[in-house]
């Protein structure tokens, strides 16, 4: 019998164990979180992805809509102000689809 709170030792032994596992649980916890940590040049190559997929459809976009307009007669900038938006809508559906995943 424990003097100091009037119980037996079989409670702390179980309360030893209990604390061994919870501690041992949360050291499992920090090593996988440590192992599966991103790196800074794999965040930077997120960020490119993400970048280029927005990016590429607005530039491409913007392009067609030029040689939209070239091939009609007289000055406008009608096709390329539409092709841009479409780009802007695509490229953040485009992020929005690799974000998801």
């Amino acid at each position: 019998m424990n003097r100091a709170n009037g119980t037996g030792g079989e409670g702390r032994g179980a309360e030893q164990r209990l604390l061994e596992e919870r501690v041992e649980r949360q050291a499992q916890r920090m090593r996988r979180a440590e192992d599966e940590r991103r790196t800074l040049i794999g965040q930077t190559i997120y960020l490119g992805t993400l970048g280029m997929l927005f990016v590429l459809p607005v530039v491409g976009g913007a392009y067609l809509g030029r040689w939209l307009d070239d091939q009609l007669q007289g000055y406008a900038v009608h096709w390329t102000i539409s092709m841009i938006f479409l780009g802007i809508v695509v490229g953040a559906f485009n992020v929005y689809l690799f974000v998801r995943e």
